[in-house]
């Protein structure tokens, strides 16, 4: 079988080419404008972000993928799903708060800002997941399965649960609803922080299998009633209902896998991941640390598994940074990812995508 096509360019510039207009000769190079976009909704999946986190990609680099949709015929927006976790991006209006003072705005990209999941991180369709071992219907945010076309743009780093943040977990938990990254997180279901409740019943309103009830002020929720929707997580105002963080990373990484095929399936994709401020943790920290390896560059394919997999590669190529996390950490598996957070196993989300049919982790890198 032919391997599938990733294409490279360094972070070299010129009098001639600055790193917008590079960016923009890598993804038409790639064949980005072979898609058919005329007249069609381009979801442009990114990362705004949490406020607090200064790694995430600028928005320059999201307006060069609008500007070529644009040219192309598309209808292009920026897109992502709420949080699971509480912070700055857990319902639409803290989304869109932390997406334009992070510089996501109309004006900066040319396009404009959709939370695919709606206003508390409900608004999901049921998307069926076709030989998923795992997840048999992922809860996608609804805006991200109305667009004809998905692109994802992502900012390539470590995870502390994954190994690293790539295109398949910005496709697969990143458009997730809140309900759906739960169930990629758990195999459990939600529960009550008595501390935090106040029972104001809006948990017991929204399920439809009446497992909250309360009493004495205090709700709780019936675990053999309940079926792990993880709807009333969305619509707690107090964030008292917490999902349960019970599965394994490898079971994580391969529902992230399914989720992302949940999402790409039946429709056309392209993909692109900027190997730049590789900090240790993702974005959605408050914070980012140092980067383990210096800058690498920017890389397009169609193939999310293998854009995925020469992206590790590449990483995996650089000298370690003097003083970051990966640094101080004992250099025993020989996989900057793998020393950074010994706790994960990326291999096994690309290993999962390749066997459910996303793509391939043989690639031929062709370097523009």
């Amino acid at each position: 079988m032919e391997k599938s096509k990733v294409y490279y360019t360094d972070l070299r510039t010129s009098f001639t080419e600055n790193l917008p207009q590079k960016l923009e000769r890598l993804i038409k190079t790639a064949g980005m404008g072979s898609i058919d976009f005329k007249n069609k909704y381009a979801a442009v999946k990114i990362h705004f972000g949490e406020p607090g986190n200064l790694a995430y990609l600028r928005p320059n680099y999201a307006a060069v993928v609008v500007k070529v949709v644009q040219e192309l015929g598309g209808k292009a927006f920026l897109t992502d799903c709420n949080t699971l976790y509480v912070g700055g991006r857990k319902n639409a209006l803290d989304h869109l708060d932390t997406a334009y003072t992070n510089g996501f705005s109309p004006f900066s990209t040319g396009c404009h800002v959709i939370i695919a999941d709606g206003l508390k991180g409900t608004d999901e369709e049921l998307v069926p997941v076709e030989d998923g071992e795992y997840i048999k219907e992922a809860k996608i945010g609804r805006a991200i399965m109305d667009a004809d076309i998905v692109i994802s743009l992502t900012h390539f780093k470590g995870h502390e649960a994954t190994g690293f943040g790539g295109a398949l977990k910005n496709i697969g938990m990143g458009c997730g609803s809140r309900a759906g990254k739960m169930e990629m997180h758990s195999a459990g279901k939600p529960y009550i922080n008595q501390d935090a409740c106040v029972g104001c019943g809006r948990c017991i309103k929204i399920c439809a299998h009446d497992a909250p009830s309360i009493t004495d002020g205090k709700a709780s929720i019936d675990h053999n009633k309940c079926v792990g929707c993880g709807r009333c997580i969305g619509v707690c105002p107090m964030d008292a209902v917490c999902p349960a963080t019970d599965e394994s990373n490898d079971i994580l990484n391969y529902k992230i896998a399914e989720y992302s095929k949940a999402v790409l399936s039946g429709r056309p994709h392209f993909h692109i991941s900027l190997v730049i401020d590789v900090s240790p943790n993702c974005d959605c920290h408050a914070e980012n640390d140092i980067p383990i390896v210096p800058d690498v560059g920017m890389f397009a394919s169609f193939d999310p598994v293998a854009l995925d997999m020469a992206c590790a590669d590449a990483v995996n190529r650089q000298p370690v940074i003097a003083g970051s996390q990966l640094d101080r950490m004992p250099h025993v598996h020989h996989d900057h990812f793998t020393d950074s957070a010994p706790s994960t196993n990326w291999k096994s989300c690309l290993e999962h995508a390749e066997k459910i049919g996303i793509g391939s982790r043989e690639y031929e890198l062709i370097k523009i």
